[in-house]
């Protein structure tokens, strides 16, 4: 996409702007020529995403508007989408830790998704793409050779953990309202998996945490852990491609660099990279009778222990053909993820 392709006139309202992907959704959407409105829960943190955006070389200027509006509320929703021609809607709830009740996260991820929707619907916007995730295609199945596609969703009769059960529901929400509720609303559904990528500052998503662990030195090896990843940078694309693209109206797309990749290949990625700057990342993975004998006394690893070995296959093919969508690599966008922490000071020393 170019900015030559873009009318002028055109807004797109970002959903929670002070959030790592959304950041780098806001930064694409203000290169290629839209007027964007962003939303966040205080307008306090309007100075802090203009900086992260002018740490990715965008100078916003009065092409960015805010409001204030949060998605347990119905305050402010009128005024954040009237005039959108689009909205990309990024937001939403992460826990802080595991709720008492899975209610406590499953309600306010669909009731959120569903008030903006429905302001959307009413605002007469074109399209909503939805920001769900890989949570809502590729759990509470049984283990599996085959690669995980669009067509797949999560059992949320399985036992799951609540996060990735509200993100299923809200994504079943999402596409039932439309097509019972929408009046000619077009939804598309972004699905990411593990988002990694350059960071500008400390606020960054709880997957790069990840990152920073490997180079504490408390481990002597990793774990044997899979999941697929992609950069922000790429995630931020493919909804911009899902935006106007004809072909994305009422369809889904996975946004994986390719397919799981293990957590030792991540590990050797980085040591790649950075040379003596990843001494401290092991170099090996960890039979997995040592982790669970090490979860014993380590409460970190006890939520390790039921992925153990278990590797969700996922396939990027209809992103890439359908949209064109062409992402960085695994290992590119790990060695970033790293090479950014470092440069800002946020590594263990």
């Amino acid at each position: 996409m170019t900015s030559s392709s873009t009318d002028s006139a055109d807004t797109v309202l970002v959903t929670g702007g002070s959030g790592f992907l959304a950041g780098r959704v806001i930064a694409q959407a203000l290169t290629e020529g839209y007027r964007v409105r962003t939303t966040v829960r205080s307008l306090d943190r309007e100075p802090q995403v203009r900086r992260d955006l002018q740490a990715m070389g965008v100078t916003a200027g009065d092409a960015l508007t805010f409001v204030e509006a949060d998605l347990t509320r119905d305050d402010g929703w009128t005024d954040a989408v009237a005039g959108c021609r689009y909205v990309l809607h990024v937001a939403s709830p992460f826990p802080g830790g595991v709720p008492e009740h899975e209610d406590e996260l499953i309600a306010p991820a669909r009731e959120g998704t569903l008030r903006v929707l429905r302001a959307a619907r009413d605002a007469r916007v074109r399209r909503v793409v939805v920001t769900s995730s890989f949570a809502a295609i590729g759990y509470g199945h049984s283990d599996t050779d085959r690669a995980f596609t669009e067509e797949d969703w999560t059992d949320t009769t399985a036992p799951i953990a609540p996060y990735i059960k509200s993100k299923a529901v809200a994504e079943r929400a999402a596409w039932e309202f439309v097509e019972r509720e929408g009046d000619g609303l077009e939804l598309a559904v972004v699905n990411p998996t593990g988002i990694f990528g350059p960071v500008v500052g400390a606020d960054y998503s709880s997957s790069i945490g990840m990152i920073s662990q490997l180079f504490t030195g408390a481990m002597t090896g990793t774990p044997r852990l899979y999941f697929a990843v992609v950069d922000v940078r790429d995630a931020a694309d493919l909804h911009l491609r899902a935006m106007t693209d004809p072909k994305a109206a009422g369809e889904r797309f996975i946004a994986a660099a390719g397919d799981a990749v293990s957590l030792h290949e991540i590990a050797l990625a980085i040591r790649d990279r950075l040379g003596d700057a990843a001494h401290a990342v092991p170099a090996t993975e960890l039979p997995d009778d040592v982790v669970r004998a090490a979860a014993r006394n380590t409460p970190a690893l006890q939520g390790v222990l039921p992925n153990l070995g278990v590797i969700r296959h996922v396939s990027n093919e209809k992103a890439r053909t359908v949209l064109n969508w062409q992402p960085r690599s695994a290992a590119d966008t790990v060695a970033a993820t790293a090479e950014s922490l470092l440069g800002l000071g946020l590594l263990p020393s």
